[in-house]
């Protein structure tokens, strides 16, 4: 067997493969396929193009920086553009979370049929917030808002004074349970070009989910309000958790060099979402001054699966405690089962989920994370 920490080539030659689709999507399709009447829709339309927008911006500040969640909107591999766009006009194949490229966690619980249909709407005048669909596994809770309005194109509106981007028009958004609000965690942004007045949102569950008072099921008030609208919108939204297969492992790998010394300490890990526990601490220091916290904060950890590909970074926070920088890691989950994750430390130059180049990671400080614990 090769060692586990000299395995780039491995895992770039892994990286290749396609992922093979899942039993549940197959089953769908050909379930739909065989109840579809013969209609000029599926001979006719365009097919999509992937296209990048901006990531998801965060509500509140944080001691680590706010990950970007770049989001494409992708026609599928699997059938021609048309009958795809023709399969997710229906309500049993579809779904919007599927076409969430970047986001493979996100994109999973469309396809393998994790999400929650729902029907929660609000209207001001002539402004209309619509949630259809949402998405819980433990970690994240997403919702999708659509909005309708007569000066809305092309997620664009006028605010009254400037032309927006739907998603720079928000000025204020509160996720909360029992009259709680969340500490924190909340992200959102367009669903995609694709989608233009479509807006996705996430809520990050703190990992003590005691403290966090969230079950399997609850109710969320998410409260909105919007620049050039004098009022605020409230939107009651069920959550149901649909993800039964959670793995949680307490690995404590350690690695260190001269500098410092990185450790994953837990790590959880649904089909969508992957929750990443580290410390990261400098050497031969008692306390930590500004210089040294940002050289802690300038360390990242990118995450590879068995067959090399990389997790999305999505988001992170962190406490900084003596000589250390704790912090609690969100990453997309990839497709499909793997046997172990390969975390790779590396010295942030943009924000913690760049594209990072191979000067950029610490040598001999890979650190390989066993799933198949006993």
């Amino acid at each position: 067997m090769s060692n586990p920490f000299n395995i780039d080539q491995e895992l770039r030659e892994q990286s290749k493969e396609r992922p093979i689709m899942s039993t549940t999507v197959r089953n769908r399709i050909d379930a739909t396929l065989e109840s579809l009447p013969e209609s000029p829709l599926l001979n006719s339309g365009h097919s999509r193009k992937p296209r990048l927008h901006k990531g998801l911006r965060r509500t509140v500040a944080a001691t680590i920086a706010a990950g970007v969640l770049g989001i494409t909107v992708f026609a599928s591999g699997f059938v021609s553009p048309v009958m795809a766009d023709s399969l997710r006009s229906i309500p049993l194949v579809g779904s919007l979370f599927s076409s969430i490229e970047a986001d493979m966690g996100l994109r999973t619980a469309g396809d393998e049929g994790l999400t929650k249909l729902v029907n929660s709407n609000v209207s001001f005048k002539d402004v209309k917030l619509e949630v259809s669909e949402t998405v819980y596994d433990g970690t994240r809770a997403a919702f999708l808002v659509h909005v309708t309005a007569p000066n809305l194109k092309n997620g664009e509106y006028d605010n009254g004074k400037n032309i927006v981007k739907l998603s720079n028009g928000i000025e204020n958004v509160f996720f909360n349970v029992n009259g709680t609000g969340q500490d924190g965690g909340l992200f959102y942004g367009s669903a995609g070009n694709t989608y233009p007045d479509t807006l996705l949102f996430e809520q990050v569950i703190p990992s003590n989910h005691a403290a966090a008072g969230l079950p399997d099921q609850f109710d969320a008030e998410v409260t909105f309000t919007l620049q050039g609208i004098d009022h605020e919108f409230t939107l009651n939204i069920p959550f149901t958790k649909t993800t039964e297969d959670i793995l949680h492992i307490e690995p404590n790998v350690i690695v260190a060099n001269d500098l410092i010394t990185a450790s994953v300490t837990e790590a959880q890990i649904t089909p969508i979402t992957t929750r990443l526990s580290t410390v990261v601490s400098l050497n031969g220091k008692s306390m930590l001054t500004a210089k040294d916290e940002e050289q802690l904060r300038n360390i990242g950890f990118a995450i590879y699966d068995d067959q090399g590909r990389q997790l999305t970074a999505l988001n992170g926070e962190g406490l900084y405690e003596s000589n250390q920088l704790k912090s609690e890691r969100i990453y997309a989950t990839t497709p499909g089962d793997s046997t172990y994750l390969v975390v790779k430390p590396f010295e942030i130059e943009d924000d913690f989920s760049e594209e990072i180049k191979d000067r950029q990671f610490i040598k001999g400080m890979d650190m390989k994370i066993e799933l198949n614990q006993p």
